[in-house]
C-alpha cells in the first residue's frame, strides 16, 4: 500500500459502520445489485450489507481513506438523487437535506465530540454539515448513532474529519457492535417496489399492489417469496366499480366476499403523521398496496394517542400492520427499537 498522504491524513486501511433502514438499503443496492456494485468498482471500496430481515441494516464500508471518500460521496450523491425524484411527486418547495447515520464505538465519542463540545462545534462550522451524537448507546452494543445532514458536499467533508478523528483516537476495549433486530417479515418497499431480501441483495417481489385483487378473488395469500402464477402479467378482472375503488384505497364500502374483519391499533399522535404523509400520500399507499380499509380516527382532547381502524381480509390487514410497523420503524430508528 503506498504511504502517500490524502486528505484525510495517512491513506490506511479504515471501516466505517453505517447504519441505513430498508428504503435506503434498496438505493443502495439498485436493481439486481447494480448500483452498490458501481459503487464497489468506482470507489474501489469494499461495501458489505448486513443480511437478514431486518428493518434497518449495517452498511460496512472498508479500504484507504482515499476509497472511503470516494464510496461516501457516491451514497450521499444517490440519496440526494433519491429527494430529488421524490420532490418531483411532491408539493414540497423546500429540499430536505441528505442525512447519513454512522456508527461508531461509543469509547470514540468523546473524541469526536472534544472538550466542551469544541471538536464537533468546529467540524459543524468548518464544513457545513450538521453533526449530532446519540446521547444513548444503540441496543445491546458498545456503539452510539452519529447523525450527519447536510449538502453531499458538505457530508463528504464532514466524514473526512470523523475520520481523522477516528485513526487518531482509536477505540479503547472491546467493542460489542450493534446488530439490528430482524422484523417479522422479510420485506422492503423501495420506489413503490417491493423486494425480499435474499443474501446480501434485495430481490423484486411481484407487484405487491395485487394482492387485495387476489384476495377479492378469494385467493390463498401467496408466501411471501413464492411467485404466484396469477402474478407477472396476467391481469384480473375486475367485477364491479366498486372494487375498483377498492383497488385505490378509496371506497368506504368492502366487497361482500371474502368475509372481512377488523383490526384496531392505537398510534402516539406525534408518530400520526408519518402514517398519513404529506396531503394522505402515505396512507394511500398502505391501501393501496395491502387492499385493506384504514380509518384514522379524529384526535381525542387530553389523548396523546390515535385509533387507527383496519379493515379487510386477514391477509389485507395483516399487510397493512406490516406497511403501518415499517413506516413507524423507519420515522423512529436512532430512538431505539420499537
Amino acid at each position: 500500500m503506498e504511504s502517500k498522504v490524502s486528505e484525510g491524513g495517512l491513506n490506511v486501511t479504515l471501516t466505517i459502520r453505517l447504519l441505513m433502514h430498508g428504503k435506503e438499503v434498496g438505493s443502495i443496492i439498485g436493481k439486481k445489485g447494480e448500483t452498490v456494485k458501481k459503487m464497489r468498482e468506482e470507489s474501489g471500496a469494499r461495501i458489505n450489507i448486513s443480511e437478514g430481515n431486518c428493518p434497518e441494516r449495517i452498511v460496512t464500508i472498508t479500504g484507504p481513506t482515499d476509497a472511503i471518500f470516494k464510496a461516501f460521496a457516491m451514497i450521499a450523491y444517490k440519496f440526494e438523487e433519491d429527494i430529488v425524484n421524490c420532490m418531483s411527486n411532491s408539493p414540497a418547495t423546500s429540499k430536505p437535506p441528505v442525512t447519513l447515520r454512522l456508527v461508531v464505538p461509543a469509547s470514540q465519542c468523546g473524541s469526536l465530540i472534544g472538550k466542551g463540545g469544541s471538536k464537533i462545534k468546529e467540524i459543524r462550522e468548518s464544513t457545513g454539515a450538521q453533526v449530532q451524537v446519540a446521547g444513548d448507546m444503540l441496543p445491546n452494543s458498545t456503539e452510539r448513532a452519529v447523525t450527519i445532514s447536510g449538502t453531499p458536499d458538505a457530508i463528504i467533508q464532514c466524514v473526512k474529519q470523523i475520520c481523522v478523528v477516528m485513526l487518531e483516537s482509536p477505540p479503547k476495549g472491546a467493542t460489542i457492535p450493534y446488530r439490528p433486530k430482524p422484523a417479522s417479515t422479510p420485506v422492503i418497499f423501495a420506489g413503490g417496489q417491493a423486494y425480499t431480501i435474499q443474501g446480501q441483495y434485495a430481490i423484486p417481489h411481484p407487484d405487491l399492489t395485487k394482492l387485495h385483487q387476489l384476495a377479492m378473488q378469494q385467493t390463498p395469500f401467496p408466501p411471501l417469496g413464492q411467485t404466484n402464477p396469477a402474478f407477472p402479467g396476467e391481469k384480473l378482472p375486475l367485477h364491479s366499480s366498486e372494487e375498483a375503488q377498492n383497488l385505490m384505497g378509496q371506497s368506504s364500502g368492502l366487497d361482500a366476499s371474502p368475509p372481512a374483519s377488523t383490526h384496531e391499533l392505537t398510534i402516539p399522535n406525534d408518530l400520526i403523521g408519518c402514517i398519513i404523509g404529506r396531503q394522505g400520500t402515505k396512507i394511500n399507499e398502505i391501501r393501496q398496496m395491502s387492499g385493506a380499509q384504514i380509518k384514522i380516527a379524529n384526535a381525542t382532547e387530553g389523548s396523546s394517542e390515535r385509533q387507527i381502524t383496519i379493515t379487510g381480509t386477514p391477509a389485507n390487514i395483516s399487510l397493512a400492520q406490516y406497511l403501518i410497523n415499517a413506516r413507524l420503524t423507519s420515522e423512529v430508528t436512532g430512538m431505539g427499537a420499537l
